[in-house]
């Protein structure tokens, strides 16, 4: 691979003035400028010469660059018709000809097929969406063994949050359904354009077997929902409204061997698989 031509601060704007758009907070988008930072995700990623990489989000480029210079595959999903049409041409003027890109026009949560199975996903996540677009592609892409994104510096804790701490919940215990997770890093909010008004931070995502559960994951996910949409409730309240009673709620947690009284911020995965297979009707809450 030839050296690649990666993207500056007064580079971001040239492009984004020569295609007559800027960052907008319809699509989430702040754009990264600093090179040192997406050479540190690519890093940190653990990306390696013929690695298929799924990017969400590229932007103008700046990381699409960067995993391209590690020598990655790239398929970029991008929602902005302006920014997938102009990418392939800011790849070959500044990575050549051999680089390996693909370039989706398509909403990443509609996403149900790529042209390749990827290995790793890394991104710099539109903030707005960041949650449901990593669980979408831990769902439907079951290749990825690895997961290097850019966040919200609170949506990193909340990813990476283990059960009784006061960021856990439906994000961390989701997550864990799939992967170990933890925190990789704080990313300043100088390396942006524009710069955003919350602090950034890095998740390391790797996959691992999932519980061993004799119900659907969607179901043991419904159970995590009703769990904390009460937060201040025992789970025989919060789960009350799914079996009928709160005395039916109990019979259900005592028989998974969970206290009724324990809220759902005291739980692991684990915990809420066996709850799941002991709550008859958890299926209304689909």
């Amino acid at each position: 691979m030839p050296p690649v031509d990666l993207l500056g601060p007064s580079d971001i704007r040239s492009l984004a003035e020569a295609l007559g758009t800027a960052p907008t907070k319809k699509w989430g988008q702040n754009f990264v400028v600093d090179s040192g930072t997406v050479r540190r995700i690519v890093r940190i990623a653990g990306v390696e010469p013929g690695d298929q990489v799924v990017e969400v989000g590229p932007g103008l480029g700046s990381l699409t660059l960067a995993l391209l210079e590690a020598g990655a595959e790239v398929t970029a999903v991008e929602i902005d018709p302006i920014l997938a049409k102009a990418l392939p041409d800011t790849v070959a003027a500044r990575a050549g000809a051999d680089a390996t890109l693909t370039v989706l026009h398509q909403d990443a949560l509609q996403i149900g097929s790529l042209p390749h199975a990827p290995k790793l996903l890394v991104a710099n996540l539109p903030y707005n969406v960041s949650v449901p677009v990593l669980l979408h592609f831990l769902e439907h892409f079951p290749s990825l063994e690895r997961v290097l994104v850019m966040v919200q510096a609170e949506v990193a804790d909340r990813l990476a949050a283990p059960p009784g701490s006061r960021t856990y919940g439906v994000p961390s215990a989701k997550a864990a359904w799939y992967c170990d997770v933890r925190r990789a890093g704080d990313v300043g909010r100088a390396v942006f354009w524009p710069v955003p008004r919350v602090d950034s931070a890095l998740v390391l995502m790797e996959r691992r077997a999932q519980p061993l559960s004799a119900v659907p994951r969607e179901t043991v996910f419904a159970v995590i929902d009703a769990a904390f949409a009460q937060r201040r409730k025992g789970l025989r309240g919060a789960l009350a409204g799914v079996v009928g009673s709160a005395a039916a709620a109990e019979k259900a947690l005592r028989a998974a061997g969970i206290e009724p009284l324990t809220r759902g911020e005291q739980l692991g995965i684990e915990d809420f698989v066996r709850i799941a297979e002991q709550v008859p009707g958890v299926e209304a809450l689909r």
